[in-house]
């Protein structure tokens, strides 16, 4: 049950989003997390991600100059539904940076794109398979034409460039892995390009960062630091740590939540506690963002909201 309700979060979501209120009751009721714990093997120590109502859903599906460089920006599931912040900031970014943003939605228009990682980490591949051609289908016009496709979610947008290409070789998905590229490594290859130009101001002296397994392991966490170097006179430093614990669903066993916790206190979560409120604390990931906050109680920030707050920083006063 555990499996199939991680798996199937895409399809759900958009009525538990609806729902946010009644939803949400669980985080606050002793006797829902103990049932769900009896029933499903969820650990009754271990918060679930809050549902919102004003999830991201944007009106249109082009933001910027009509003349900008053209972008294609991946709305992935968590950041959708959980987070639309970093979404809204990153869509800021681009625009303030001039690139032309499409969003494109699904020919079938029964509910937003998914890369099919849930479905993935519980072993329905078939289902996985599903989502994966939808997501195809809809970006391989933009990817043909040279089109890059950013997302911010690293275990979402880097399936596009491993699990993709094992369930299908066909020339459609070829073109769309090949143009996929997280948000950070966008911005770095545009900057190194000349054409990224982004208004940045000072907002914090320093901000301490987790990589994302999914990151390091495709190499693509060193953009991360590059790209918050972009603003000035911020200090980073990243913390030398494994995984965060939480690997998806692996966090949330009612038989793996102690485990889970135990990854994250080798060097994760004491260096968070380590810092002033002051430091910034940067984790692309969705759970990495969940674990830091359930064990210090801090909020740790995507690298697109960091931006995106140098960014109103640089604007004058009204």
């Amino acid at each position: 049950l555990r499996d199939r309700l991680v798996g199937f979060l895409p399809h759900y979501a958009p009525l538990f989003s609806r729902l946010a209120p009644l939803a949400n009751w669980r985080n606050r009721s002793k006797l829902l997390r103990a049932l769900l714990e009896r029933v499903a093997g969820i650990s009754a120590k271990r918060a679930l991600p809050e549902w919102r109502r004003d999830v991201f859903a944007p009106d249109g599906e082009v933001f910027g100059p009509a003349d900008g460089h053209e972008v294609v920006l991946f709305a992935d599931t968590f950041n959708r539904t959980y987070e639309r912040e970093n979404l809204d900031a990153a869509l800021t970014v681009l625009v303030a940076g001039g690139y032309r943003v499409h969003l494109p939605k699904p020919a079938d228009g029964a509910r937003p794109l998914c890369c099919g990682r849930t479905f993935l980490s519980a072993g329905l591949v078939d289902h996985a398979r599903i989502e994966l051609d939808r997501l195809v289908a809809t970006y391989a016009p933009f990817a043909a034409r040279g089109v890059l496709i950013v997302g911010l979610e690293p275990s979402c947008l880097l399936t596009l460039r491993d699990e993709l290409l094992s369930l299908r070789s066909d020339e459609a998905a070829k073109t769309v892995s090949a143009h996929a590229l997280m948000f950070e490594e966008f911005l770095v290859r545009e900057a190194a390009a000349g054409r990224l130009s982004l208004p940045l101001a000072p907002i914090a002296e320093k901000a301490i960062v987790h990589g994302h397994c999914h990151q390091k392991s495709f190499g693509a966490f060193k953009p991360v630091e590059q790209a918050l170097r972009l603003i000035p006179d911020l200090k980073v430093e990243t913390i030398e740590s494994s995984c965060c614990g939480m690997a998806g669903a692996f966090g949330y066993g009612t038989d793996t939540y102690d485990t889970s916790i135990e990854m994250a206190e080798l060097s994760l979560l004491p260096a968070v506690r380590g810092t002033d409120a002051r430091t910034l604390v940067i984790a692309d990931g969705t759970s990495c963002r969940h674990q830091i906050k359930d064990g210090t109680d801090r909020t740790a920030l995507h690298v697109a909201r960091a931006l995106a707050m140098s960014l109103d920083s640089a604007r004058p006063n009204p």
